[in-house]
C-alpha cells in the first residue's frame, strides 16, 4: 500500500511539472537542431520562483502596524513578537515570546559579521531593551515605538549609539 501510495504521488507530482509540445507555433528563440523537434510555448509568468515567506513579505503584510506594548496583532505589536513572529514565519525557528529571553538565545555575532536573520539588540533606555532582524547592508526590520514595523539603518546615529549586541539564532 505505502509503494502504491508514493507511486501514485510521483505520477501526480511528474505530471503536474509536464509541458506540452506546440507544434504548431514557430519560435526564432528556440535553436532547434532537429527539423522534428517538438517546439515549446514559453509564457512569462509573474510568479516567484521562490515562493516561501521571505523577510521582505514579512515586511510588506506588516509594514505600519503600529507599536503596542504586548501586542501581537497587526492592530499593534512590540518588538518582540514581531521578531517571535518574523523568525518562524520564513525560518521556521521558534523563538521566546520576550527581549530578555531572546538575548539569550543562539549565539553572539560580531557587528562585522551579520548575516540576514541575526537579531540585533538595543539598549534603548536604562532596563528598556529593543530587538529587530537584520537584513543585510545595515538594514534592520524591527517594529518601532514611534513608527510602527519600519526598516532602519544601524548607521543611523540613534541605533548606532543604542547597539547592544547580535545574536544568530538560525
Amino acid at each position: 500500500m505505502k509503494g502504491l501510495l508514493l507511486s501514485l504521488a510521483v505520477t501526480i507530482w511528474l505530471s503536474g511539472c509536464s509541458s506540452s509540445p506546440n507544434t504548431a507555433a514557430s519560435d526564432d528563440a528556440l535553436d532547434n537542431t532537429q527539423t522534428n523537434a517538438p517546439r515549446y510555448e514559453f509564457v512569462e509568468m509573474n510568479v516567484p520562483i521562490h515562493q516561501s515567506p521571505s523577510l521582505d513579505s514579512v515586511y510588506r503584510q506588516w509594514r505600519g502596524t503600529p507599536y503596542r506594548l504586548g501586542g501581537t496583532t497587526k492592530a499593534g505589536i512590540d518588538c518582540s513578537a514581531f521578531v517571535q513572529i518574523g523568525l518562524a514565519e520564513v525560518f521556521q525557528q521558534k523563538l521566546p515570546r520576550t527581549t530578555g529571553e531572546q538575548v539569550r538565545q543562539g549565539k553572539w555575532v560580531a557587528i562585522t559579521e551579520l548575516q540576514e536573520g541575526d537579531l540585533v539588540f538595543f539598549k534603548t533606555g536604562r532596563t528598556l531593551r529593543h530587538v529587530g532582524i537584520y537584513l543585510g547592508e545595515s538594514r534592520f526590520l524591527h517594529a518601532s515605538t514611534s513608527q510602527g514595523v519600519m526598516i532602519s539603518n544601524l548607521k543611523n546615529p540613534y541605533w548606532r549609539s543604542t547597539y547592544w549586541q547580535a545574536r544568530r539564532v538560525i
